[in-house]
């Protein structure tokens, strides 16, 4: 297993439902902030977050296909499928969280990502197979700060890259946090192919229909936070 990552900031345990103002995928929010910079630790001490959940002790993050993904995959002949502890079943594919952290910041102070963390997803993930070739996308890790997804990326069982920037997470249709017994739920950010993920998969599948911004799903994250 691969080793998770985890953020470096240990913080105090406020109430998670704060975390729900921009939690994943808000790079639409953050970049509508006009004329602020982001503060960095040498310039400037950092300011106390909002709230916090430095463990995220379980969960998942799940995400309902697009039609227009899978008619796509469709007209390319490509055959989704999951990996390792990954499910898919009724148009939607999930991978279980193994670790991570999120930190909240005001989004009306100067601190600038004002959500930043980690989301694990190891041992898991979605393939495309098309005759003899299978391309797997695996050990995804979200970034909230960046909005942006990363994993690794094996053809035929044998990595072709590691760490890639694989998806675009975008957060303008996000819906408020939603608390079910000891979950955070967040749904509604929306997962597209990055530029880098859409090379690969040109590349190795010997097309050029392949877009940057294709729309993959909506996601729904469930967080354990207690």
């Amino acid at each position: 297993m691969r080793k998770s990552l985890k953020t470096s900031i240990t913080l105090a345990t406020t109430g998670a439902l704060v975390l729900g103002g921009a939690a994943f995928g808000i790079s639409s929010a953050q970049a509508a902030t006009p004329n602020v910079q982001t503060v960095s630790s040498s310039e400037s001490k950092v300011p106390a977050p909002v709230a916090s959940v430095p463990e995220v002790l379980g969960g998942s993050t799940a995400v309902k296909l697009d039609s227009g993904f899978t008619d796509a995959l469709t007209a390319l002949k490509l055959t989704p499928g999951v990996s390792g502890d990954a499910t898919l079943a009724d148009g939607s594919v999930s991978f279980p969280i193994t670790a991570g952290s999120v930190t909240y910041w005001s989004p009306d102070g100067n601190y600038r990502p004002y959500v930043q963390g980690l989301l694990n997803h190891d041992d898991s993930g979605l393939t495309l197979k098309a005759g003899d070739t299978t391309v797997t996308l695996e050990n995804f890790v979200v970034n909230p700060g960046s909005s942006k997804l990363y994993g690794d990326v094996l053809v035929n069982g044998k990595v072709a890259a590691s760490n890639a920037y694989l998806f675009e997470l975008w957060g303008g249709s996000l819906k408020p946090l939603q608390l079910e017994g000891d979950n955070a739920i967040l749904t509604g950010t929306t997962v597209h192919i990055s530029e880098d993920a859409a090379g690969l998969l040109n590349k190795t599948f010997g097309t050029d229909a392949v877009k940057r911004g294709l729309l993959v799903g909506t996601a729904t994250i469930t967080a354990q936070i207690k």
